[in-house]
Order: structure tokens, then C-alpha cells, then sequence
């Protein structure tokens, strides 16, 4: 077996979660968390939007995990993502998670977005 080493360059990956935190970077962050090439840091949930859309021209795909259960977002927020230009892709935030770290490592312009498990 060949094993190849991955380097992330201007995002850092998910390394593990668990009840209430994330683990990006070797920083645990409680609550929810958004991280991308402008950095890693809390995020204010689905209602604050504001965040998101400062990654317009920055990503081409934000990864959205709603927590332990995939769930719908709000249609204005779906909305407003998609008139900054920004790409959507809803799921858990363990397969979130899981997907970021796949196309980062693959040197895409994505962000990720969890909610806590």
C-alpha cells in the first residue's frame, strides 16, 4: 500500500467532533463553527447570514451541516447564498465534515459551516 501525505494550504481540516465541539486545526471551537480560507472561528447558526455571504468571490462551494440529522435550511438563506454566488450543499455535519475535508485536500475553493451533533 502507498500511502501519500496531504497538504492543506490555506484552510485547515476537520480533525474530529463530538457533543457540542469541533476540533479543526488542532483548536476545539464549542457550538457552531465555520472555517474556510478566511480562517476558523464560531459561526452564529442559520440566523446570522452575514458570515456566509462574505465568502462570495472566496469559494465556489460552502458545505452546510445542520447537526447530527440532515435538515432543511431556511429558503431566504438558500436564497441569498445563491444571488452571492456561493454554491450550497446541505447535509449532517459529520458528512459534511467528511466532504470538506475531501475537497480541500483535493485544493478546492470550499468553506464549511456546522452545526453542533
Amino acid at each position: 500500500m502507498r500511502l501519500n501525505e496531504i497538504t492543506y494550504t490555506d484552510a485547515k481540516p476537520v480533525e474530529g467532533y463530538g457533543p457540542g465541539f469541533f476540533r479543526i486545526g488542532g483548536e476545539v471551537i464549542q457550538g457552531a463553527v465555520l472555517t474556510g480560507p478566511k480562517g476558523t472561528g464560531p459561526w452564529g447558526g442559520l440566523e446570522a447570514p452575514e458570515d456566509l455571504l462574505d465568502l462570495s468571490g472566496v469559494v465556489d462551494v460552502l458545505f452546510l451541516g445542520t447537526g447530527a440529522e440532515i435538515a432543511h435550511i431556511p429558503a431566504d438563506l438558500r436564497t441569498a447564498l445563491d444571488g452571492a454566488g456561493i454554491g450550497v450543499e446541505v447535509m449532517s455535519s459529520p458528512s459534511a465534515a467528511r466532504t470538506y475535508n475531501v475537497l480541500l485536500s483535493e485544493g478546492r475553493r470550499v468553506a464549511l459551516a456546522m452545526l453542533p451533533v
